[in-house]
């Protein structure tokens, strides 16, 4: 092509091949890409007609509702009030179109629970998690939990039941000989009802200068100037009051 234009300037040859290529990207839009690529709303009919064409294999919490009203009662004001019923007993549309021929599974093993309640560092403060291997041996968990409202059998005696992450972390610390309640005011409650009445937690400097300040009567801590120790701070914005070593 340069050829067949020999007169053209060389800036003039450049500018006129890339508007030869541009056109011939408008032309490949406009001829050759369907409509499904190109055009907002073709999407979104396309996406849709898709989805309404699958196979309708959930139910919904509704739809449980309507035969296991019990069931539904129990779990609507209880600890699993969030979960879907499918969540643990998997797609129910099928059963509900054949109720007899079609049962969901009900899970009845230690397997299936430990999903969620195995410890693991990553999940929520609080949250209520296990070692399966020591938490009620061999037994599956159905033998003390009500599944719908998985509360304890009875309260638990001892922080670490929810709070093992922390009991793990205290064990290796200086604080390993303190109880959870010298730093916690726990209202009974809290144990009952752990995320709508919640345990206290020190707010003041003076709190840990009562073992740590100078004029401190209680043997073998360290001891620091408190009015000039972290000047205005309070004292687990630098150290983690369950493992406090000194950063």
């Amino acid at each position: 092509m340069k050829n067949l234009l020999p007169k053209l300037p060389e800036h003039i040859f450049r500018l006129f091949l890339v508007f030869l290529v541009f056109l011939g990207v408008i032309l490949l839009v406009r001829f050759f890409i369907p409509n499904s690529f190109r055009e907002h709303k073709v999407q979104i009919a396309s996406t849709v007609e898709r989805e309404k064409a699958r196979e309708i294999k959930f139910a919904g919490t509704s739809a449980c509702a309507v035969c296991h009203e019990e069931q539904y009662n129990i779990k609507k004001n209880g600890y699993h009030k969030n979960l879907s019923c499918e969540t643990c007993h998997g797609p129910a549309q099928g059963h509900t179109e054949n109720p007899t021929e079609i049962k969901p599974p009900a899970p009845r093993d230690r397997k299936f629970c430990p999903v969620c309640h195995a410890y693991n560092a990553s999940r929520p403060i609080g949250f209520p998690q296990i070692n399966p291997v020591a938490h009620n041996p061999l037994q599956p968990c159905i033998t003390c939990h009500e599944p719908h409202d998985p509360k304890p059998p009875e309260t638990p005696r001892e922080c670490k039941a929810c709070h093992g992450e922390f009991e793990r972390t205290k064990e290796v610390s200086p604080h390993v000989l303190l109880k959870c309640t010298t730093c916690h005011v726990t209202p009974a409650l809290h144990k009952v009802t752990p995320w709508s009445v919640r345990p206290s937690k020190p707010t003041t400097r003076e709190f840990c200068g009562r073992c740590h300040g100078q004029e401190s009567t209680v043997a073998k801590t360290a001891k620091v100037d408190m009015a000039s120790h972290g000047e205005k701070y309070v004292c687990w914005q630098c150290h983690y009051p369950h493992a406090p070593e000194v950063r």
